[in-house]
């Protein structure tokens, strides 16, 4: 099985940017999105889109909550 060393910038930008919502989440004392979206971080290094996924999935999920 190949490991992916090196990505394209746009793949780095999606993961930091989910660790940046994460970061926000825990912050914001919302603990169960920020370990989603921590796992979603961890994730986005094999699934491609894994954390936009995730991310958008918990935006939708307090706005109906």
């Amino acid at each position: 099985m190949k490991t992916r060393t090196r990505g394209s910038p746009l793949d780095n930008i999606a993961i930091i940017s989910t660790l940046v919502d994460a970061a926000v989440a825990i912050r914001r004392g919302d603990r169960w999105a920020g370990a989603l979206l921590l796992g979603a971080a961890a994730l986005s290094t094999r699934v491609r889109g894994a954390g936009v996924v995730v991310s958008v999935l918990v935006r939708l999920l307090k706005r109906f909550r």
